[in-house]
């Protein structure tokens, strides 16, 4: 099974331009939601001085890949101290249960002495798609026997009356060769609130694809499923976008040659590419993704020539 991506370019960077201090840097982790035709307006964490996230948004054209709105001030701020996510939020997707439009995100805590950590949060993305409130001062999905390190970047998918959620697991900080052994597992939910964790779903291997992060997925259980996400090998390893396919949403095959997408031998995405967000528009599929440094060089956009 192979996909073929071409890469459009850069569609948005915040370089060079005189931005709000919660956000002066890094464009990560782009999540659109379609505004009318071609405009979307996309979401993205920003940073602070401190490395902390907050949500920030920008309009674009899509098919003309064109900016038409900047929005200077942060959409969402990261929380206070004795918040789940006191040091910043990480975008996951979207997912509507009864008319209401939640925004997933990974939220951050980097407590002294000790490793950083994450949680799995809730936004509700009110009708004039500019306003965000926080849906619980307590997780979504927090820390349990199932997930007992760290929890990461949540993708949610409605299929059959079932929703279906793939997220970042660490089972370790250091797998031995330096880097995290970080996974993706699946949940799945009757009313799209109560989740039960089913455990890992993609398979790993040490020291090649090991440090997983942002799932993105496409398909249903008639067609089967594909999904793209980032991941990292050790040894100083860099971030790549992997592939992996599945009849069930459950059970995965790690096909990292298919991605179809790689690293551009200069510029902006030259380094490592990471954080997709795959999605379909006018018949077409596309990606978002980041490039060098996280998201601190922007986003771009690439169509599918040959997908699943």
């Amino acid at each position: 099974m192979k996909t073929r991506w071409k890469k459009l370019g850069l569609l948005y960077t915040h370089l060079g331009k005189n931005r709000h201090s919660k956000l002066i840097s890094h464009t990560a982790n782009p999540v659109p939601i379609q505004i009318e035709g071609n405009v979307y307006r996309i979401f993205f964490s920003g940073r602070d001085n401190k490395n902390r996230s907050s949500i920030g948004a920008v309009d674009i054209d899509i098919e003309k890949r064109q900016v038409l709105q900047e929005y200077i001030q942060p959409l969402f701020l990261h929380g206070l101290e004795d918040s789940f996510y006191p040091d910043g939020v990480s975008l996951g997707n979207c997912y509507e249960v009864d008319g209401v439009n939640y925004m997933l995100f990974m939220g951050w805590q980097n407590h002294k002495n000790s490793h950083w950590r994450g949680d799995i949060g809730r936004l509700i993305v009110k009708p004039d798609i500019m306003t965000l409130e926080i849906d619980s001062k307590t997780p979504l999905l927090g820390s349990n026997p199932i997930d007992p390190v760290s929890l990461s970047y949540p993708w949610v998918l409605k299929d059959n009356q079932e929703y279906k959620m793939w997220y970042g697991s660490t089972i370790t900080w250091d797998a031995g060769n330096g880097e995290m052994l970080h996974t993706i597992n699946y949940a799945s939910s009757i009313d799209g609130h109560n989740w039960h964790r089913q455990g890992l779903a993609l398979p790993y291997e040490l020291g090649k694809a090991q440090a997983f992060s942002r799932p993105t997925v496409i398909g249903n259980e008639t067609e089967g499923y594909a999904m793209w996400f980032s991941y990292r090998g050790g040894n100083g390893d860099k971030y790549k976008i992997g592939f992996a396919y599945s009849e069930d949403g459950y059970t995965w095959n790690l096909d990292l040659d298919s991605a179809g997408i790689n690293v551009s031998d200069q510029g902006w995405d030259s380094e490592m590419i990471e954080y997709p967000f795959v999605f379909n528009h006018d018949g077409n599929i596309y990606m978002l993704y980041n490039g060098n440094g996280y998201g601190k060089t922007g986003f771009g956009l690439a169509i599918c020539e040959e997908c699943v």
